[in-house]
Parts: structure tokens; sequence; C-alpha cells
């Protein structure tokens, strides 16, 4: 019979497993499906036309072109004035027309302007899926701890209408006072309104999720023990070293500083000369009453100097010069602005580690405490009701405490990845 009840027992819990939703499925669920990120690895794409396009100004282009045009004279007469014959005729004209550019000093610029538009674009991804991934993480245990919260306030409910039954029972046989029956009752109130509360609290963060990774059919399956911490640095000085590499937001800043140093070139060569060489080769029939076809090769060479556009030119070089040094001065801010948030989410991370030590032993202290309390209160000792709802009070706040400290540790240790450049879908095996 015992093999049996165990036997059942391990079935319920493997289906019970197999119906939670895992930390890893969930962040998948997000990184594979989440259309911030989605839009932004079409911006990807678009870099990558754009790089395309600036290679297209190093190669000719080819134009072929044709036309049919019917003349219709309705008079024509001589310097005399007499008529003279007309003879109208349908010219048919097809060209073709090869350009190259010789010498353009900016487009060597844009090309490397869109090289780093690739480089750019790979940054801005990663920082939107850092920003998803950690969203989604505190989606996931947002859930995990408002459903923690929804047990343990409806417990402490279920707690305290058993004990304004066993008050009542107490009063009639005169154990108690009415003010004892009245502080247990109002205990109940406060304990019932919390728990609407905490089923609010659970509703909104089961919409947070679905709206973050998606639907999900059972919010209260999530599994807790799934959630596996990787690797973090062992000092902050080895954290920093890190995001230097890795940060998006400083690559991002150094990438659009390099950026707009090519925008001062290409702008500075809007005031040199730029060459092209153009072949054209046409042919043209029922040319005119005295020629039928014609058939013609022109080759030009072409140079032209915007020598002056009404100071635009120089304005715009003006204009980007400035732009450059406020990217190299937003980079510097970047740069010391890298190393404070990553110290920062270091300290934060040491403290919830330390706080989350603590809550674990006040709620020992408080079980333990509250075990003692209300079994003394059942034997009929001394102690009175307002010392029972008052140690079911503190357990019940350290029991939240504890909940909140969990899930503020755990977000504490993504937050620290996230600010060396470390939440991604590669370090955190993902793909």
């Amino acid at each position: 019979m015992i093999r049996i009840l165990f036997i059942i027992t391990s079935l319920v819990f493997l289906l019970n497993n197999a119906n939670a939703e895992t930390f890893s499925v969930a962040l998948k669920k997000a990184y594979n499906d989440n259309n911030e990120l989605n839009a932004e690895r079409e911006s990807l794409n678009i870099s990558e036309q754009e790089l395309k396009i600036s290679i297209s100004s190093y190669l000719p282009s080819v134009t072929l072109s044709g036309s049919k045009s019917s003349e219709d004279t309705n008079k024509l007469t001589n310097q005399n004035g007499t008529d003279a014959t007309i003879s109208d005729v349908d010219p048919t004209v097809q060209s073709l027309t090869i350009t190259q550019t010789l010498i353009d000093f900016g487009r060597g610029a844009e090309l490397s302007k869109s090289k780093i538009g690739i480089e750019l674009a790979k940054a801005k991804l990663l920082k939107k899926e850092q920003e998803i991934l950690y969203k989604s993480i505190e989606a996931y245990t947002g859930l995990i701890s408002a459903n923690e919260k929804l047990k343990i306030n409806r417990s402490n409910v279920n707690l305290l209408d058993r004990q304004v039954e066993t008050d009542r029972i107490r009063l009639e046989r005169g154990n108690i006072s009415l003010s004892d029956v009245a502080q247990s009752e109002s205990s109940l109130a406060g304990a019932q309104a919390k728990l609407i509360q905490a089923e609010n609290d659970f509703l909104t963060s089961k919409l947070n999720y679905e709206n973050v990774i998606g639907t999900i059919n059972d919010a209260e399956a999530l599994d807790k023990s799934s959630i596996v911490i990787v690797n973090l640095p062992n000092e902050l000085n080895s954290a920093i070293k890190i995001s230097k590499k890795g940060n998006p937001d400083l690559i991002i800043a150094q990438l659009e500083y390099e950026q707009s140093k090519k925008d001062t070139t290409s702008a500075r060569s809007d005031l040199a000369p730029t060459a092209t060489l153009s072949f054209d080769r046409s042919k043209t029939d029922d040319l005119s009453s005295t020629y039928d076809e014609k058939e013609q090769d022109t080759l030009k060479a072409t140079i032209t100097w915007p020598f002056f556009s009404g100071g635009k030119n120089y304005a715009n070089l003006n204009k980007n010069k400035s732009l450059e040094t406020q990217k190299n001065l937003l980079l510097n801010n970047m740069i010391k602005k890298n190393q404070t948030d990553v110290a920062s989410a270091w300290s934060n991370y040491q403290s919830n580690k330390s706080l989350l030590n603590s809550v674990r032993a006040q709620v020992d202290a408080a079980e333990i405490a509250n075990e003692g309390i209300v079994a003394e209160y059942n034997s009929g000792s001394d102690r009175t009701t307002l010392e029972v709802i008052q140690s079911n009070s503190l357990l019940l706040n350290a029991q939240i405490s504890l909940a909140d400290s969990e899930r503020n540790y755990i977000l504490s240790q993504f937050n620290l990845l996230k600010s060396i450049g470390l939440l991604n879908s590669e370090y955190l095996k993902l793909r």
C-alpha cells in the first residue's frame, strides 16, 4: 500500500513538473517572439542594405533608354513664303549609357560609416536583447513572487479565521474577554484586505508576464527551482573590465563617435572636386528626311568642383565638426557612467545577498516564536490574544519580506550581468 502511494505521489509530482514553464523556456519565448526585439532585428537588416548602397557608389551604372516619336507637320513654308515640301519622319532612338565615378572623396567615408553602422546595429540589438530578457526575468520572478505572497496571505486568512472561531468558543467559556475576540476579528478583516490586494497583484503580474513573454496556461505552475544563475564576476574590478568590452551602451557611444568622424570627412569632401567618365552609344532610325539611320559613340570625362554654394557646404562642415565634438563628450561621459553603473549593480548584488541571509534568519526566528506563543496561548497560559496577533503579524511580514528578498537577489544578479553586457542569449545559452 505504501509503495502504491509512493508511485502515485511520484506521478503527480512528475505531471506538475511537466506542466511547469521553466525559466529557460520562458526566456526563449521572449527571445524569439517579442515584437520589440524582432523590430530591432529588422534594423540590422536595414543597416546591411545601407552597406550595399554605399558599395554601389564604387560600381559603374548602366542605363538603357529608348524613345519613339511621331511627327505631323501641318504647315511648312520657305523664306519667300511659298509652301515647302513636307516630309514627316517617325524617329526611333535607342541608347546605352555607362557611367563610372573616378574621383569622389566622400564615398570612402560613407562606405566606412555604413560598415560601422552594421556594428552599431548589432550593439543596439544587443542592448534591446538585454532589455527584453531583463523584463522577462522581472516578469517571471514577479509572477512567482506574487503567487507566493498570495498563498501566504491566503494561509494567513485561514489561520486567523480559525483563531476567531477558537476565540469565540473561549469567550463562551469565559476564558477571554470580548475585546480579545474583537482584536481577532479586526486582525482577520485586515488579513482579508491584504488577501484582496495580493489577488490583484497576482492578476497584474500575470498580465505583465503575458505582455512580455507570452500566454501562460497555469500561472501557478512556474518552476522557481529552474532559475539558474550563470557565472558572475568574482570582484568589482573584473566586472568593470568586462563591461568596457561588452556594455552595449558604451559600444554604441564609441561607434556613434566613429560615425560622426566619418560624417565630418564626408562633409569636407563636399568642398572637393569629383570626376566621372561616361560612355554613351546611341542609334537613331528614321532620323530626318535626309538621313535614315545614325549610330554614335560618345566618351565624356566630367570634372565638377562645387567651389561656392552660398556657404551651405562650409556650414554643413562646421555642423558636423560640432556633432563630432558632441559625440566625443558623450563617449567620455558614458565611460564614467559605465563604471558607476557597474559599481552600483555590484553593490546592489552584494547588499541583496546579505539582506537575504538576514531575512531568512528572521523568518526562522519568527516561526519558532509564533509556534511557541500560539502553543502557550492554546494551553491557557498568560499569553494574550494581542500577543498572538502580533506574533502572527511579525511572521507574515517576515515571510512577505523573504519572498521580496529572494526576488530582489535574483534580479540583482541578472542586473549585474546586464550592466557588464553579458545578459544575452549566447551567454545564457538560449540559442
